[in-house]
């Protein structure tokens, strides 16, 4: 099992694509989080006031953008974990090596693990430095949140990128390719998602009593019970921290178990 996972840890450390996708979340949640509402502050129409941005409310940051667009990266990321092997066409040159499928999908599960811990702990340097930097061009003390706040931010997150991710690596089994998981996933984040809770939920009560049990409204729930901002995409507290993290965790579960489930009993062709 070790060298399976070491396996797949160098093969995704070595892919341009898994840093690119780390760069592109960073970037989109220190311009969101903190480059544009600074520079609305400086000219007095940002919406977000200075005490966001300051150390004590870095975790809120850092999560923003999990439920959707640093989510959908963490989706991608989990496609090209499992999706490459049938674009490259080498699931045969994998399990001829070794023949144990639960050993390999196993390990592919323990890398994305490991690519969403790497990725949520750049975010919250990456937050961490930027709270500081704003604090001290505005001549603000610097006061951190608890151990305990951080560790939980942290734990949060890491539940949110993994679960995404691991949806991705279960559509791509599913649909045995890269590009159409990658297309399904970002429709259903991006847009689906978001319309059913902007235009049919306020209009159909069913659906606003199921918008409580999706991924998407739950992981928003979860990052605002960790003090992300309610104008980030998807961040609306629609439940309870103790709901969102059971359903967060619920589907993280059931994404791992339909790809492995597949992966089992199907021909890999």
């Amino acid at each position: 099992m070790t060298t399976a996972i070491r396996a797949e840890l160098t093969k995704q450390g070595h892919r341009s694509a898994s840093w690119l996708l780390l760069g592109i979340g960073t970037l989109l949640t220190v311009t969101f989080g903190y480059l544009v509402p600074y520079v609305g502050l400086s000219d007095g129409s940002a919406a977000r006031g200075l005490d966001a941005m300051l150390p004590g409310n870095f975790v809120g940051a850092a999560v923003g953008g999990l439920p959707v667009f640093v989510g959908a990266l963490a989706l991608i990321f989990g496609v090209l974990v499992a999706g490459s092997e049938y674009g490259y066409e080498t699931w045969k040159a994998v399990l001829v090596q070794d023949p144990s499928r639960v050993r390999v999908y196993t390990a592919k599960l323990a890398t994305i693990a490991a690519g969403t811990l790497t990725g949520v702990l750049v975010l919250f340097t990456a937050t961490a430095l930027c709270s500081v930097g704003v604090a001290s061009l505005e001549d603000q003390a610097i006061v951190w949140p608890s151990a305990v706040d951080i560790a939980t931010g942290l734990g949060g997150a890491w539940l949110m990128a993994t679960m995404w991710a691991a949806l991705g690596v279960a559509l791509a089994i599913v649909l045995r390719s890269v590009a159409l998981p990658i297309g399904l996933g970002l429709v259903w984040m991006l847009a689906v998602q978001n319309l059913l809770a902007a235009i049919a939920a306020p209009l159909v009560p069913a659906i606003a009593d199921l918008q409580k049990y999706l991924p998407g409204p739950n992981a928003g729930a979860l990052a605002a019970s960790l003090g992300a901002s309610p104008q980030a995409p998807g961040v609306d507290a629609i439940v309870g921290a103790g709901h969102a993290t059971i359903a967060v965790a619920a589907y993280l579960v059931a994404f791992c178990g339909i790809g492995g489930w597949l992966l089992h009993r199907r021909d890999i062709t």
